[in-house]
């Protein structure tokens, strides 16, 4: 049973790492893989009372997960609607390379933080084709974005899905994960920062033919739903803190408030308009399939987990390897291979919280190694992803010029955070 299960996995994961050269879609991929896992664990584990029972508590986890995702996805698709990001971009007017590397690295950095690092990476090269007309230039601050904004999202609960997987899943606080992991991931960004530096120089030229953008939006509409969406989504570590309801409690509650108040500053207007506006549109905008991926992704896995097989990896991580340290690195260096979401969700199950409870070393450690490691590679991460596409860059020109960069700057960020945990509560 355990070998077939196994079979099953892998050939789900290689669909799903290969989607662009099969053509099929890696969210199919990882639902087929998720429901056959589970087939064959009832049919050949032979308790299929217990077996359904085991699905239900671990999808009692899963759907917080995915609302949490559905309700972040849609709030930051209204502001977007609404031009709210606008509010940040258009303040940005220096033309000398290296003032606004830095400048597009922090903003970046800290967008990551309060939004996710997929929605930031999207905005910020957005952004970049509207201030450097040179496609080399751009290249190269597209692949700092992807460094800066995956550093950005390991040190928030909100900006990576790993890290809210981890929150959710009871193994990080939302203070405490802010707190550690702050000065390691700034690490982890200013170091490909000042190496990067010294390899621009001069200024950059905005596209001539490049023309402002035509708002859609009146500025109160955008300034009031920017700061409801930003509110909302700042506002879902407080409820949890306050109220200790499971994260996507508040997520909807904040989903909700900036749905009415869309409906009311667009109360007066035709029905056609509103509709463009309206919290039925951005759903139907929102990357839908990513949803049914980690779905899919999270269901295999947890069939893993109950047959024991996360159990027998991890013994063999601990006896192969032993090290915590060493096993979070390898980890996140397995994140630019494949993707984090299930490596996460895998090691999730491998660990459990009575072997190393909520905010424990080796969680705090993985948060930030799964967070970050993907940057080596631009298949790594869904920001390298979503960079490749937009500025069509070539994996191996990535390799070549911004991987070592990537893996210097997260072997720096792990550095700093042993030697602060170890200043701090001592190993």
């Amino acid at each position: 049973m355990l070998t077939l299960i196994i079979l099953v996995f892998v050939l789900g994961y290689l669909a799903i790492a290969f989607e662009h050269y099969i053509n099929i879609n890696k969210a199919a991929s990882a639902l087929v893989t998720g429901v056959l896992c589970w087939t064959f664990y009832v049919l050949l584990g032979g308790a299929a009372e217990e077996s359904h029972h085991a699905l239900m508590e671990h999808f009692s986890e899963i759907s917080g997960i995915l609302f949490f995702l559905l309700g972040a996805m849609v709030i930051v698709e209204l502001i977007d609607t609404h031009d709210g990001f606008e509010l940040v971009t258009e303040r940005i007017r220096v033309t000398d390379k290296r003032r606004l590397l830095w400048l597009i690295g922090l903003i970046t950095f800290f967008m990551s933080a309060l939004l996710d690092n997929l929605t930031t990476t999207i905005v910020m090269i957005s952004l970049l084709r509207k201030l450097v007309a040179s496609q080399n230039d751009r290249l190269m601050f597209a692949g700092l974005i992807v460094i800066s904004a995956n550093a950005g999202g390991a040190w928030s609960p909100m900006g990576d899905v790993t890290t809210t997987m981890l929150w959710i899943g009871g193994q990080i606080t939302a203070l405490n994960i802010i707190v550690t992991l702050f000065v390691p991931s700034l690490v982890c960004l200013l170091i490909p920062l000042l190496m990067l530096s010294r390899r621009v120089k001069g200024r950059v030229e905005a596209p001539k033919e490049a023309s402002e953008k035509k708002m859609v939006s009146t500025p109160f509409e955008r300034r009031t739903v920017f700061a409801t969406g930003l509110g909302a989504l700042l506002f879902v570590p407080v409820f949890k803190t306050v109220t200790h309801l499971p994260p996507f409690m508040g997520m909807l509650l904040g989903l909700g408030v900036l749905w009415m108040v869309t409906e009311v500053i667009h109360t007066r207007k035709d029905d056609q308009i509103k509709g463009r506006y309206s919290v039925v549109s951005a759903l139907q905008r929102i990357d839908s399939p990513s949803i049914l991926f980690f779905l899919g992704i999270l269901v295999a896995v947890s069939a893993l987990q109950s047959a024991g097989i996360l159990g027998q990896v991890a013994n063999w991580l601990d006896h192969s390897v032993g090290n915590i340290t060493l096993i979070g690195i390898i980890i996140g260096f397995l994140s630019a291979i494949v993707d984090n979401v299930p490596l996460v969700a895998a090691t999730q199950g491998m660990y459990p919280l009575s072997q190393y409870p909520t905010d424990h070393f080796f969680w705090e450690l993985l948060a930030y190694c799964t967070g970050t490691g993907g940057s080596a590679l631009i298949i790594g991460s869904a920001a390298g992803v979503a960079a490749m596409g937009m500025e069509k860059i070539d994996f191996f020109w990535y390799f070549k010029k911004i991987t070592l960069l990537a893996v210097v700057g997260y072997l720096a960020g792990a550095a700093t955070y042993v030697m602060q945990y170890a200043l701090m509560h001592g190993l």
